[in-house]
């Protein structure tokens, strides 16, 4: 292993890029199939979704040499799925149909398939008997629940940044150790 550049890991391993691509896959199909063509609120639902997705993998990328960046892009991924949330809520809101209290059998019962599953396969075959207001439901809670996971990925980041500096101090480390210091 290169210790100046290490190989940091495949991002298609991590919870909150699996959360993503399911998050992503969802509003594709929910966006093309309930809200009408040419709606400006489409392009902006599939756009946050894959920004939410793309900018893990672009995060994940820049890691081995900068983690400002890394902790930027996921930052980024955060605010484009927060952006998404407010726009399901809005789309609940706008129609009338009820967003599902915690706690309610609905709310759990999705919360757990959440927590059990990541394959976006899983919840494609799901959604597809499933209303729209089930739907964006089902999508709210995934989208809460790749939050919790993007702030505990930056609360790691930040700690492995403190604790072991980034790039620039791998270089002088390694450079001293070279020169003998």
């Amino acid at each position: 292993m290169n210790e100046l550049i290490p190989n940091i890991g495949n991002y298609k391993n991590l919870l909150t890029y699996q959360k993503s691509d399911v998050i992503y896959q969802i509003t594709y199909f929910f966006c093309k199939k309930y809200l009408t063509r040419g709606d400006r609120t489409v392009d902006q639902m599939i756009q946050a979704a894959r920004s939410g997705k793309q900018n893990i993998v672009e995060g994940c990328s820049a890691a081995s040499t900068s983690a400002k960046t890394e902790i930027k892009l996921i930052n980024v991924a955060k605010a484009s799925l927060k952006e998404l949330l407010e726009d399901y809520e809005d789309y609940l809101k706008t129609r009338g149909h009820k967003q599902w209290d915690k706690g309610s059998a609905e709310f759990e019962a999705m919360r757990r398939l959440g927590r059990e599953h990541n394959e976006a396969d899983y919840f494609m075959r799901l959604i597809e008997t499933r209303p729209p207001q089930t739907i964006a439901n089902m999508a709210i809670i995934l989208i809460n629940q790749a939050d919790y996971l993007l702030f505990r990925q930056l609360e790691r980041l930040s700690n492995d940044f403190i604790n072991n500096g980034g790039f620039s101090e791998r270089m002088s480390a390694i450079r001293r150790k070279n020169r003998g210091f």
